[in-house]
């Protein structure tokens, strides 16, 4: 059964979020390791700030277990798809969709109502490791 809360555009909802979704699939014995756990809570904290720094406005967080993936997904009111390319061109950020595609499993997002559903995925039996994550993790740099 999913679990879903909303977000409102506040400075500690980032935090917030990223400790609710860890907090959830601790409490629903998912098995992930802390590895894994930090690396849902990154992919969630991107999400939800892309989320609020593109409409500035509550977001809408779902948490589910598959039974073998953990997903995650982050509902917003903007219509604009998110786009990788173009995120890599800010001085700022960039790197948030970088590191989502480079540490989940699948991501990926759909149209719903008048905005959108980003979601990203991971599972117990996939954690990106060693070599695969030192590689994301400084090809995501690049883009500081």
């Amino acid at each position: 059964m999913p679990h879903e809360w909303d977000v409102e555009p506040t400075p500690s909802a980032v935090p917030e979020a990223r400790r609710l979704v860890v907090g959830i699939a601790r409490f629903w014995r998912v098995p992930l390791s802390e590895d894994a756990l930090r690396d849902v809570a990154l992919c969630t904290s991107e999400l939800v700030a892309n989320a609020m720094e593109h409409t500035a406005s509550r977001c809408r967080v779902t948490v589910r277990w598959t039974g073998e993936r953990l997903r995650v997904e982050v509902a917003d009111s903007s219509l604009r798809p998110p786009d990788r390319e173009a995120a890599q061109d800010l001085l700022t950020g960039g790197r948030g969709l970088t590191l989502v595609e480079g540490l989940s499993h699948s991501w990926g997002w759909h149209p719903r109502g008048t905005g959108k559903v980003v979601w990203f995925e991971c599972a117990a039996d996939q954690l990106v490791t060693g070599d695969a994550r030192l590689a994301v993790l400084v090809h995501a740099s690049q883009y500081l």
